[in-house]
């Protein structure tokens, strides 16, 4: 059970880095309110990929687990940012997918690695 906690907490602090790191870069400021604004598509997106794959059952596995949470906040947060009216552009998708893939399914590998 505290397995699955950890992991959502990781999943949530992925999420928010992409978040931060992508409003710093286009000079968007690190504001709550903004942040706030960017990252809730992705983290309902985050959100459905976990109900979806059931991570808790497994939360380290990089299949289905993983590639569902990576897939699902990338695809929803996408959909959901273009219905707030906030707009999305191919680079922007290629970048959330190589960054969030990277680090949500990054942590799992190590964390496999290390509790081998």
């Amino acid at each position: 059970m505290r397995a699955g906690w950890v992991a959502a907490g990781l999943d949530v602090v992925c999420v928010l880095v992409f978040v931060v790191i992508g409003r710093a870069s286009h000079t968007q400021g690190e504001a709550l309110a903004g942040i706030a604004s960017t990252s809730w598509p992705f983290l309902c997106g985050l959100g459905v990929g976990w109900a979806a794959a059931r991570v808790w059952r497994r939360p380290l596995a990089l299949r289905p687990s993983g590639v569902a949470v990576w897939l699902c906040t990338v695809a929803l947060g996408m959909i959901l940012r273009v219905v707030a009216g906030q707009g999305t552009a191919v680079a922007v998708i290629v970048v959330a997918l190589a960054f969030l893939g990277l680090f949500l399914l990054g942590w799992r590998v190590l964390a496999r690695l290390l509790t081998r």
